[in-house]
């Protein structure tokens, strides 16, 4: 079985090198990355396909969807609850191919992980082992579900089954199913499948993303509102004097700086926990995190993401300034710029959205920002031709990677 894995690996490799030369001798500096979601790695040929293209075009990072993995081959455990890569045989495994053969071809792998979204409502996981299924008591609650979801017991079909209909009610600005940071066991649950993830695979870096609320009405699950009470109770004299039987949603409503102190600050705990746990596993690898560029939505949302710079606990920030405002796009690369004083910033660029000339406009924007990469969003996106141009890649290699982008230079 292993040397069938070794094979079917350097057959991977042995291919990718064989059919696209590299671009010239030069290094920069610049990191060019590019976004990879886990439906594109499902053979060893997608693998081939995914490299191949971002060798071909001057590329020198991807950030690859990996929200977790098993304890014994690296394949998404679907017992441990997550969406990821998937097993096409019992011998291939996606990720492993992918960082063998892109390390062969000088590129840098770094894996993406959702930490908080974990389920998409519209879609909700065919396994029953899913965690949505198994600790639906660990979700984030809207308060307007609060009262409702408060008369069933977890365990119940209708809880999981109302959340998920909300959800798709609400999927403009809500984007799934969300575990709760607030929630003690939720965090040991991230940080064990961030674990797995570290301790079986020679990566260059861990990309965090979901990592926010999904607004102001989040979260309103029993345990939160409990940890709220302990909070409280534990700091204030007055909060004594409150009658035991408060509903919950008014217990929030009398201490409103607190709360909102609890959820950014558990947030920002959970942040420091998997960045531990990265560092551990893999010291040399490159922690970062996506952000949401507007530092008041962000705050809106709990992503305290100013005390994250302070406190040096990302190497590298990344605002996804999906915005398709050439304008307002460089202001909010430039706002990040100058608050990441200890922190490289890679521009998140929402390509998915844009034409080439937007995107082009907005790595030049990026640069003269002086941000120490770009990223673009996304691999499967900018390669479907009936999204975009078939051209789109060459002509950002053509246009604005100008030369060699084998190997990202120091960070």
């Amino acid at each position: 079985m292993r040397l069938g894995r070794a094979c079917a690996a350097l057959a991977v490799v042995l291919t990718v090198l064989l059919i696209v030369p590299a671009a010239g001798s030069q290094l920069p500096n610049e990191v060019r990355a590019l976004w990879v979601v886990e439906r594109s790695l499902n053979s060893a040929s997608s693998v081939i396909a995914v490299v191949s293209a971002a060798r071909k075009y001057g590329f020198n990072t991807l950030l690859v969807e990996v929200p977790g993995h098993s304890e014994t081959n690296g394949i998404v455990d679907q017992r441990l609850g997550v969406i990821g890569l998937q097993p096409q045989a019992s011998h291939f495994d996606p990720l492993k191919a992918l960082i063998t053969s892109a390390h062969a071809a000088g590129l840098r792998v770094h894996a993406w992980v959702n930490v908080n979204l974990v389920a998409d409502a519209n879609n909700l996981p065919s396994s029953r082992d899913h965690i949505v299924y198994r600790h639906p008591e660990w979700l984030m609650i809207p308060r307007s579900l609060s009262k409702e979801l408060a008369k069933l017991e977890p365990e119940n079909p209708a809880y999981l089954g109302t959340l998920a209909r909300w959800t798709r009610k609400h999927s403009d600005t809500v984007d799934g199913l969300f575990l709760s940071p607030l929630t003690n066991e939720a965090a040991s649950y991230s940080a064990k499948m961030l674990t797995n993830l570290v301790r079986h695979y020679q990566l260059d870096g861990v990309h965090l993303d979901s990592l926010y609320y999904p607004d102001e009405t989040f979260d309103y699950s029993r345990t939160a509102m409990m940890e709220l009470r302990e909070n409280v109770k534990t700091s204030s004299v007055e909060a004594k004097r409150l009658s035991v039987d408060i509903a919950e949603p008014l217990y929030a409503d009398h201490y409103p700086e607190r709360w909102a102190s609890l959820r950014r600050s558990r947030l920002t705990s959970l942040l420091m926990r998997l960045r531990t746990t990265v560092k551990k596993h893999l010291p040399e690898a490159v922690f970062s995190a996506a952000l949401i560029p507007e530092e008041n939505v962000a705050l809106n949302q709990f992503q305290d993401w100013r005390t994250w710079l302070d406190s040096g606990l990302l190497d590298v920030v990344c605002p996804r300034a999906y915005t398709q405002n050439a304008d307002l796009f460089e202001k909010q690369i430039a706002a990040v710029r100058k608050m990441a004083t200890s922190s490289k910033v890679w521009a998140g660029i929402g390509s998915h959205r844009l034409s080439v000339r937007q995107t082009l406009a907005n790595i030049e924007a990026a640069r003269r920002q002086h941000a120490d990469g770009v990223a673009l969003f996304s691999y499967e996106s900018l390669t479907d031709p009936t999204l975009h141009e078939m051209d789109y890649l060459e002509r950002i290699a053509e246009e604005a990677f100008l030369i060699s982008a084998l190997t990202p230079g120091p960070l």
